[in-house]
Protein backbone atom coordinates (compact mmCIF):
# COMPACT_ATOMS: atom_id res chain seq x y z
CA UNK A 1 0.00 0.00 0.00
CA UNK A 2 1.22 3.29 -1.12
CA UNK A 3 -1.05 6.33 -0.95
CA UNK A 4 -0.08 9.96 -1.26
CA UNK A 5 0.24 11.20 2.64
CA UNK A 6 -2.05 14.34 2.92
CA UNK A 7 -0.51 17.71 5.01
CA UNK A 8 -1.54 19.10 7.51
CA UNK A 9 -0.77 21.96 9.69
CA UNK A 10 -2.27 21.88 13.26
CA UNK A 11 -1.61 23.21 16.70
CA UNK A 12 1.03 21.29 18.61
CA UNK A 13 0.66 21.61 22.93
CA UNK A 14 3.83 18.80 22.85
CA UNK A 15 7.13 19.20 22.34
CA UNK A 16 7.94 20.42 18.41
CA UNK A 17 7.13 22.81 16.16
CA UNK A 18 3.88 24.61 16.88
CA UNK A 19 1.57 24.70 14.26
CA UNK A 20 3.05 21.03 13.37
CA UNK A 21 2.79 19.91 9.47
CA UNK A 22 3.47 16.55 8.16
CA UNK A 23 5.80 18.50 5.61
CA UNK A 24 7.67 20.59 8.33
CA UNK A 25 8.79 16.89 9.95
CA UNK A 26 9.94 15.37 6.44
CA UNK A 27 13.17 17.66 7.17
CA UNK A 28 13.73 15.70 10.11
CA UNK A 29 12.19 12.17 10.04
CA UNK A 30 12.10 8.91 7.50
CA UNK A 31 8.80 8.26 8.81
CA UNK A 32 5.50 9.86 10.92
CA UNK A 33 3.29 7.95 13.42
CA UNK A 34 -0.12 9.50 13.23
CA UNK A 35 -2.19 8.16 15.94
CA UNK A 36 -5.62 9.52 15.49
CA UNK A 37 -7.57 9.59 19.19
CA UNK A 38 -11.34 9.40 19.67
CA UNK A 39 -11.96 12.25 21.92
CA UNK A 40 -10.17 13.74 25.30
CA UNK A 41 -12.19 11.73 27.37
CA UNK A 42 -11.35 8.14 25.92
CA UNK A 43 -9.48 5.65 28.72
CA UNK A 44 -8.24 3.96 25.91
CA UNK A 45 -6.90 6.71 23.98
CA UNK A 46 -4.70 8.18 26.93
CA UNK A 47 -3.69 4.32 27.56
CA UNK A 48 -1.49 4.59 24.13
CA UNK A 49 -0.09 7.74 24.06
CA UNK A 50 1.57 6.86 27.80
CA UNK A 51 2.23 3.22 26.39
CA UNK A 52 3.49 4.82 23.23
CA UNK A 53 5.93 7.66 25.54
CA UNK A 54 7.26 4.65 27.45
CA UNK A 55 9.07 3.17 24.52
CA UNK A 56 9.28 6.16 22.47
CA UNK A 57 13.40 5.84 22.36
CA UNK A 58 12.21 2.63 20.10
CA UNK A 59 10.47 5.31 17.75
CA UNK A 60 13.30 7.63 17.35
CA UNK A 61 15.91 5.23 17.27
CA UNK A 62 13.74 4.45 14.30
CA UNK A 63 13.57 7.81 12.85
CA UNK A 64 10.25 7.89 13.18
CA UNK A 65 8.56 11.12 14.41
CA UNK A 66 5.19 9.92 16.62
CA UNK A 67 1.94 12.28 16.49
CA UNK A 68 -0.78 11.88 18.33
CA UNK A 69 -4.07 13.95 16.94
CA UNK A 70 -7.02 14.38 19.50
CA UNK A 71 -10.16 15.61 17.80
CA UNK A 72 -10.31 18.95 20.47
CA UNK A 73 -9.58 22.36 20.61
CA UNK A 74 -5.63 22.97 21.90
CA UNK A 75 -6.66 24.11 25.43
CA UNK A 76 -8.40 20.66 26.03
CA UNK A 77 -5.74 18.71 24.40
CA UNK A 78 -3.27 20.58 26.44
CA UNK A 79 -4.70 19.07 29.65
CA UNK A 80 -2.93 15.80 28.34
CA UNK A 81 0.72 16.77 27.80
CA UNK A 82 -0.05 18.87 31.21
CA UNK A 83 -0.99 15.25 32.88
CA UNK A 84 1.35 13.12 30.92
CA UNK A 85 4.29 15.17 30.07
CA UNK A 86 4.82 13.20 26.10
CA UNK A 87 7.89 13.34 24.34
CA UNK A 88 6.28 13.70 20.91
CA UNK A 89 3.87 16.28 19.43
CA UNK A 90 0.59 16.43 20.69
CA UNK A 91 -2.00 17.90 18.08
CA UNK A 92 -5.02 19.31 18.16
CA UNK A 93 -7.51 18.69 15.27
CA UNK A 94 -10.80 20.59 16.51
CA UNK A 95 -12.16 20.43 13.20
CA UNK A 96 -11.07 16.71 12.18
CA UNK A 97 -9.31 18.32 9.04
CA UNK A 98 -6.71 15.54 9.57
CA UNK A 99 -8.81 12.84 11.07
CA UNK A 100 -11.28 13.46 7.99
CA UNK A 101 -8.16 13.20 5.83
CA UNK A 102 -6.99 9.94 6.72
CA UNK A 103 -10.51 8.64 6.94
CA UNK A 104 -10.27 8.53 10.37
CA UNK A 105 -13.48 5.49 11.20
CA UNK A 106 -16.69 7.13 12.64
CA UNK A 107 -19.43 5.14 13.64
CA UNK A 108 -23.07 6.76 13.75
CA UNK A 109 -21.97 10.08 13.27
CA UNK A 110 -22.86 12.70 15.38
CA UNK A 111 -24.39 9.75 18.04
CA UNK A 112 -21.15 9.16 18.62
CA UNK A 113 -21.35 12.38 21.22
CA UNK A 114 -23.59 10.13 23.84
CA UNK A 115 -21.66 7.04 23.64
CA UNK A 116 -18.14 5.55 23.41
CA UNK A 117 -19.28 2.78 21.19
CA UNK A 118 -20.19 5.35 18.65
CA UNK A 119 -18.26 8.22 17.18
CA UNK A 120 -14.33 8.31 16.20
CA UNK A 121 -12.24 5.46 16.39
CA UNK A 122 -8.77 4.82 16.99
CA UNK A 123 -6.41 4.85 13.89
CA UNK A 124 -3.10 4.53 13.59
CA UNK A 125 -1.55 5.67 9.71
CA UNK A 126 2.39 5.18 8.71
CA UNK A 127 3.85 7.98 6.31
CA UNK A 128 6.91 7.19 4.37
CA UNK A 129 8.53 11.05 4.49
CA UNK A 130 11.79 9.64 2.95
CA UNK A 131 10.88 10.85 -0.83
CA UNK A 132 7.21 12.21 -1.48
CA UNK A 133 5.00 11.74 1.71
CA UNK A 134 3.43 8.22 1.36
CA UNK A 135 0.97 6.11 3.71
CA UNK A 136 2.55 3.29 3.25
CA UNK A 137 0.87 1.19 6.31
CA UNK A 138 -2.46 1.78 8.05
CA UNK A 139 -4.60 0.32 10.99
CA UNK A 140 -8.71 1.27 11.25
CA UNK A 141 -9.72 0.39 14.59
CA UNK A 142 -13.22 -0.86 14.69
CA UNK A 143 -13.89 0.13 18.49
CA UNK A 144 -12.43 2.12 20.82
CA UNK A 145 -10.26 -0.77 22.34
CA UNK A 146 -9.29 -1.90 18.80
CA UNK A 147 -5.87 -0.13 18.53
CA UNK A 148 -2.24 -1.67 17.34
CA UNK A 149 0.08 -2.88 20.34
CA UNK A 150 3.18 -0.97 20.56
CA UNK A 151 5.18 -4.17 18.70
CA UNK A 152 2.67 -4.09 16.08
CA UNK A 153 3.80 -0.37 15.31
CA UNK A 154 7.42 -0.78 15.80
CA UNK A 155 7.02 -3.89 13.27
CA UNK A 156 5.44 -1.75 10.82
CA UNK A 157 7.89 0.28 10.67
CA UNK A 158 10.60 -2.15 10.09
CA UNK A 159 8.96 -3.37 7.21
CA UNK A 160 8.17 -0.09 5.69
CA UNK A 161 11.65 0.56 5.90
CA UNK A 162 12.67 -2.88 4.29
CA UNK A 163 10.13 -3.42 1.73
Amino acid sequence: MSIEATDFSLPNVGPGPDPLSLSGLAADHDFALLLFQRDHYCTNCRKQVQTVAGRYDEFAGRNTEVVSIVPEPPETVREWQDSYDLPYPLVADPETTAGDAYDQPVRFGFLGDWSDFLGRMPEAVLVDLRDEPAVVWQYRGKSTFDRPSVDDLLSAIDDARDA
